[in-house]
């Protein structure tokens, strides 16, 4: 039996892909105005909740940098619109074949006794990332679309605005960035090229 069952690996890499291409053009939308607020409006007039330490790509934000940066808006905002749907897809993919396949209850639930597994501390970690901070980030990521929110403004207001929405949804990113970190450095210590192998071809040991 593959360590991974296909559907797995390929829903693995593909949430990886996304997860960097989000990464990258969430850092140039934030770019362009790196302060955040709290509630439903925000601008250069307003005290910002907290402000990050980087340049802006708009002049109209005044950073205490001598300099703008170009604006990637343009582009970052589709590469972003798009790759976040996509990963929807393959985020509900993934949890559809979870639930048939019993792979949670049998892979990832802490109380599971397979000792060849994840230890209990790694199946808390996945089962948070998978039904907490993902949902959490499509749930923020939805209330900044005005489009969607037209429709369903309850979105936004249960989250207390837009600008509200954008705050958590920077730190939840915060949060599945420190989750990839630990989580390359957990592979790299049980070793790197077997845990790769098996996520690549289902083969490696347990």
């Amino acid at each position: 039996m593959p360590r991974h069952a296909g559907l797995v690996r390929i829903t693995h890499w593909i949430t990886t892909l996304c997860f960097f291409a989000l990464l990258v053009s969430g850092l140039e939308i934030v770019i362009s105005h790196p302060r955040f607020y709290w509630g439903e409006d925000g601008n250069v007039l307003m005290p910002a909740l907290f402000s990050l330490p980087i340049p802006a790509s708009r002049g109209s934000v005044q950073t205490g940098y001598g300099f703008v940066l170009k604006d990637q808006n343009g582009w970052s905002r589709y590469l972003h619109f798009q790759t976040g749907w996509i990963m929807v897809a393959t985020g509900l993919l993934y949890v559809g074949y979870g639930w048939r396949s019993r792979h949670f209850r049998k892979n990832l639930l802490p109380s599971a006794p397979d000792p060849s597994s994840y230890n209990p501390l790694q199946r808390a970690t996945y089962l948070t990332v998978v039904f907490v901070l993902f949902p959490a980030m499509i749930w923020t990521g939805l209330a900044m679309s005005p489009a969607f929110t037209g429709a369903f403004p309850f979105i936004v207001d249960w989250l207390g605005g837009f600008q509200s929405a954008r705050t958590l949804h920077f730190f939840v990113t915060l949060a599945l960035v420190l989750f990839v970190i630990g989580h390359v450095t957990m592979v790299y210590r049980a070793g790197f090229q077997n845990r790769v192998q098996a996520m690549i071809t289902g083969k490696g040991q347990r």
